[in-house]
């Protein structure tokens, strides 16, 4: 058959096209040898979630809840049955406990520093190192001292438990004051009914464990994690701190590095304790005790209140807090109280006398 030139150009095309293809494919194959491209570098390793222990959260509740009544206690008595009421308020604690959730308070009172914990995260992204800067904090607490930025977390303790601890012990002394304005009323000057009962009930209030508000118990959860804010604010406070503020820190530090959960729970425990304020929490308690078993008129009452229940405990956080405690004057027997017995004197020259 004779080429024309319609027929050319058909096989002419038809050369291009599978030319193109050949090229097409070649171009794959050779695509296929080719080295892939490096895949991108992993993320780096992100910080821990900042968490506490739940436990510890509740004792945080706890410590604010008897605070927050406690500092609510008004000296306008007028009854006994207002006194009666307002001891047992300011009675309810129990002095480990009340140390405990002080400290656990304190940590989330620091948890509210963003330079704080960015400060300890920076070092928890590794974890060789986190667990390393964990050990040593539970070794040695006051190691939590020398992170960044701590003089501002230690701030923002100070203050939210010292300015409590102020206000209660001011509280008390309006209390106190009160047992001598109020003994211009009749009724003030009343035998307290069942004075062994009252006394009992007293010493079992305070060894009870005390419940926290549900509701503050669940801002005080998401403010340990950092998804609210207590709305805290303070200046730095540079070192030294007293044990209960290092504790504080302490705990705070662990939240950050996210090993302060319910995993490490038992020795969480035991950063959260403070013979010292204990101790100090416990004498004003035996001062209470001796108080109310020689107290006969409701006004001595009051007086035991605000003296022991609320002075003494709010000097002893004043103190733990790092802030100076308040003066008071002190009795000093003379040489015939000594005759008559220092003991029994001290113990009756505690109660108010009618001007």
């Amino acid at each position: 058959m004779p080429l024309t030139q319609s027929s050319w150009v058909r096989s002419s095309r038809g050369q291009t096209f599978r030319g193109l293809v050949a090229a097409a494919a070649l171009a794959a194959l050779l695509a296929g040898c080719a080295e892939p491209p490096a895949p991108p570098p992993p993320p780096p390793p992100a910080a821990p979630m900042v968490s506490l222990s739940p436990k510890l959260v509740a004792e945080a509740a706890a410590y604010r809840r008897y605070m927050s009544q406690a500092t609510a206690i008004t000296p306008d008595f007028s009854s006994g049955e207002s006194v009666a009421a307002s001891l047992q308020v300011g009675v309810a604690y129990e002095p480990g406990q009340l140390v405990r959730g002080a400290i656990a308070y304190a940590a989330i009172s620091a948890l509210q520093d963003p330079a704080y914990v960015e400060g300890v995260q920076a070092y928890a992204k590794d974890p060789d190192s986190r667990r390393k800067i964990a050990y040593e904090i539970i070794k040695d607490p006051a190691y939590a001292v020398g992170l960044p930025d701590s003089a501002g977390a230690a701030g923002l303790i100070i203050a939210s438990l010292g300015g409590e601890a102020q206000r209660l012990y001011a509280e008390g002394k309006a209390v106190k004051q009160s047992a001598y304005d109020i003994q211009r009323s009749s009724w003030s000057k009343a035998d307290v009914p069942a004075r062994d009962l009252r006394l009992t009930r007293a010493k079992s209030l305070s060894t009870a464990a005390m419940m926290g508000d549900v509701a503050e118990t669940a801002r005080l959860q998401q403010a340990s994690t950092g998804a609210a804010a207590l709305g805290l604010s303070a200046a730095p406070v540079a070192p030294p701190y007293t044990p209960l503020v290092i504790r504080g820190l302490a705990v705070a530090a662990l939240a950050a590095l996210g090993e302060a959960g319910e995993g490490n729970l038992e020795t969480l425990m035991s950063l959260a304790v403070e013979p010292n304020v204990s101790s100090c929490m416990g004498m004003s308690k035996l001062n209470l005790y001796q108080c109310l078993a020689v107290a006969r008129p409701h006004y001595e009452d009051v007086f035991c209140l605000g003296q022991h229940a609320m002075m003494d405990t709010g000097r002893c956080l004043i103190q733990a807090a790092g802030l100076t405690a308040p003066e008071e004057p002190r009795f000093v027997p003379d040489a015939s109280s000594i005759n008559r017995g220092m003991a029994d004197d001290r113990t009756d020259r505690k109660k108010p006398r009618r001007r």
